[in-house]
């Protein structure tokens, strides 16, 4: 718990309730800022107390309408800047465009790596996220990034929730093999993976297991989930494979378009996913969906980064 001496966490439009649970963890109270938009949709943003020589934090994630919640943290990082703020940390537990991490056809965009550009050049001294979807991103940085896990909240879950001598964790595809291998070997269990084939991008045309599943509860993992068409028709894959039960579990729940629908009417028991991104409208609109809390892992790390602790401890365990 902090004193207060110093600090600041403000919050932008995009999350304010996982803003909340920070500043709780932290014992702190959420410093004020109003953020509105103007007639012909400009955001303003009025930093309501004074940052000179504090160390601020700024809590917005990816989510919802992305382009305004990134020009809304960009400006109240500039606003914070010319305010004489001693250092400025962007909390971001979704990183915005992380999808866009390479030229992957013939004049395609590095989006994240503008965005990256756009955030340091907004005066950013330091970076909080969670889970990338793309390690490179760390390196589009010229400043400290801070890349957390949710890994050791899914082990803490899976403990706590299964016999571990039933469970087989699933990667839906082979770019996933390294995490799934991570979590299997902490618990000391089994992993199997997809390899899937796709014609069109959010298409899989053929997906085929590598491993045994059978008379196993099979856990899907992965880093986010979109329209959960992959994540759903893995699980199908797994259920005719012989698994007795499937779960998912996702760090970043996305759930775009039909995703809801789709999972609802898929053959999952659960879709775990953590609050890296405002669940409660999709948790009211899908019974499927349950929500692990992230907000006192963050709590953790700025209350750490302030203090000049070591991070790296969080990669591993979840703080009490």
């Amino acid at each position: 718990m902090l004193n207060g001496s110093g600090i600041k966490i403000f919050t932008g439009t995009s999350h304010p309730e996982l803003a909340e649970i920070i500043a709780r963890r932290i014992g702190l109270p959420l410093s004020k800022a109003e953020v509105t938009r103007t007639g012909i949709g400009e955001t303003q943003v009025r930093i309501q107390e004074s940052v000179r020589e504090d160390d601020v934090y700024i809590i917005n994630t990816g989510c919802g309408a992305v382009n305004t919640t990134l020009m809304e943290l960009c400006i109240m990082i500039h606003a914070c800047k010319i305010a004489s703020a001693k250092r400025i940390t962007a909390v971001i537990p979704l990183f915005p465009y992380a999808r866009q991490d390479k030229k992957d056809k013939s004049r395609a965009p590095i989006t994240a790596k503008l965005v990256a550009n756009m955030i340091q050049k907004a005066g950013c001294d330091h970076v909080i996220t969670m889970d990338l979807h793309a390690s490179q991103i760390q390196g589009f940085f010229d400043v400290p990034v801070d890349k957390l896990y949710a890994e050791p909240s899914a082990i803490l879950y899976i403990r706590t929730h299964f016999d571990l001598n039933d469970v087989v964790i699933v990667s839906p595809d082979a770019g996933g093999a390294k995490r799934v291998t991570s979590i299997a070997d902490r618990l000391g269990v089994d992993f199997a993976l997809f390899h899937k084939e796709r014609k069109k991008a959010n298409e899989v045309s053929r997906m085929v297991l590598v491993g045994q599943v059978k008379d196993k509860i099979a856990i899907l993992v992965d880093d986010m989930a979109d329209t959960c068409g992959t994540l759903c028709l893995a699980s199908q894959h797994l259920s005719e494979a012989g698994a007795t039960k499937v779960y998912g579990f996702v760090t970043h729940g996305i759930l775009s378009g039909n995703a809801l629908k789709t999972v609802s009417e898929s053959s999952l028991e659960k879709l775990i996913v953590t609050n890296t991104l405002p669940q409660a409208e999709n948790q009211a609109k899908c019974g499927k969906i349950e929500v692990l809390d992230i907000g006192k892992v963050l709590g953790e790390v700025i209350r750490r980064s302030h203090y000049g602790e070591s991070v790296s401890k969080l990669f591993h365990e979840v703080p009490y």
